[in-house]
């Protein structure tokens, strides 16, 4: 297995890891430190919005740059910026450390009064942590197609989403628990550290991740140009144009169904912060099988049929959150939903690092990423207004489970709307014109 994917993919591999763990005790670390900073639905929606607007405002540009420059530098410029901005969050929490309530008394508060300095501190660096996790992202992704050979890209792409859900998910959010339970600014630190050995190993990478051959000369950086290449070519493709809209309409929904999920969790299903670290597993459980069998899976059922599943997955999985009372529920439905989320990017990423030139791949990549992801702001927008506004009318339990009853109705409609369009004979189609 090492000996096909090789030593460059193994580095990269472990590098993905390590920073990831980092990333699943954040994920503890973060939700529950906002909630200790306010209780309003919009503003913890707003601070989610703030880390997602990038993907709205950045994408295109970061394609530019990713088909301009060395891509393990651009990781590790991105990787290292992320890491400094983490430490700052940590001495921020440190020093403001005895001004939050007990984390464990937030489930039966909802009236805290916002700690206005701590949460913009929150909002901008949650705004510059999103703007260098585009660039570093989008490298990432166009980085693969240098590290293995093309016909192992959904084997390489799959172990590496195993990883990223076992580290991420599965070993992060407890580890998160205990060390927020420790002391509430542990985790930021530990977080960053796992950035800077990421950064030491995905330097250490061999090879050339120059998009451009060094002998040919550059000319000044015309975004607008180079973005419209990068637009014109995707908004031809038969198949990516119509794949990276319906991924925007699956992410604006699940984004609006999860704006305030750490309120639901809390208020509704009561958790403590080792239950909501708990609740994170079930993405390890998910991604990591689905990451294993995602490739055999598709084989067998064909990619059509594994994205229409997909697409299914989701307003299902909104229905039974929706009624529910109990963390464990949540917590099967989040397993299947996730593993229907690896089997789809397993097969559509593979499927575009196979297809996009390579001196496209970038630019191409990134306009697919404007429409796929640029709408998680929007959708993190809308949860959050559609709690708040509710609340006015609603009890604040039926608030925050109205945005899975939204998200039941128009996740079917969308899967009748794009199921149709996203067969596998089309798929192969454009894989051997490719």
């Amino acid at each position: 297995m090492s000996k096909k994917l090789g030593s460059s993919y193994w580095k990269l591999w472990t590098a993905t890891a390590i920073s990831n763990l980092g990333d699943g005790v954040s994920m503890v670390a973060y939700p529950w430190l906002a909630s200790a900073v306010t209780r309003s639905p919009i503003l913890i929606a707003a601070a989610g919005f703030a880390s997602r607007l990038p993907w709205l405002i950045f994408t295109l540009h970061a394609g530019v740059l990713t088909d301009r420059f060395d891509r393990r530098k651009l990781i590790v410029a991105m990787d290292f910026m992320r890491g400094l901005l983490t430490v700052f969050v940590g001495l921020v929490v440190f020093f403001n450390k005895d001004s939050f309530p007990a984390l464990d008394e937030l489930t039966t508060i909802t009236n805290l009064e916002t700690n206005w300095p701590i949460y913009f501190t929150l909002l901008i660096t949650a705004f510059l942590f999103g703007l260098a996790e585009v660039l570093r992202d989008n490298s990432a992704q166009t980085l693969m197609p240098s590290v293995v050979d093309k016909e192992n890209l959904e084997k390489a792409n799959g172990r590496m989403w195993s990883a990223e859900s076992l580290t991420n998910s599965f070993i992060g959010p407890p580890l998160g628990s205990l060390l927020i339970g420790i002391a509430i600014f542990i985790p930021f630190f530990f977080d960053a550290v796992s950035f800077f050995f990421a950064v030491a190993l995905i330097a250490s990478l061999k090879g050339t991740f120059k998009p451009v051959a060094d002998d040919k000369p550059r000319e000044k950086i015309n975004f607008k140009a180079e973005i419209k290449e990068g637009y014109v070519w995707l908004w031809a493709h038969p198949l990516l144009r119509p794949m990276a809209i319906i991924l925007g309409s699956m992410n604006g929904l699940g984004t609006m169904v999860g704006a305030t999920f750490i309120l639901f969790a809390q208020e509704v299903l009561e958790t403590s912060v080792f239950t909501f670290a708990l609740l994170g597993t079930a993405g390890a459980v998910g991604g990591t099988v689905g990451g294993l069998l995602a490739p055999k899976i598709s084989a067998k059922l064909g990619s059509g049929r594994s994205l229409a599943m997909t697409l299914a997955a989701a307003p299902i999985g909104s229905l039974i959150i929706a009624l529910t009372t109990t963390w464990q529920v949540v917590w099967v439905v989040v397993v299947f939903e996730t593993f229907f989320a690896i089997l789809w990017n397993t097969i559509t990423v593979s499927l575009r690092q196979s297809i996009i030139p390579t001196h496209l791949l970038g630019r191409v990549n990134s306009v697919y990423r404007f429409f796929a992801w640029g709408s998680i702001p929007i959708g993190m927008f809308v949860g959050g207004g559609l709690v708040s506004a509710l609340t006015l009318v609603l009890s604040r339990e039926n608030a925050l489970r109205a945005p899975y009853l939204f998200g039941v109705v128009l996740g079917l409609l969308l899967w009748a709307l794009a199921a149709p369009r996203l067969t596998t004979a089309k798929i192969e189609a454009a894989r051997k014109a490719g």
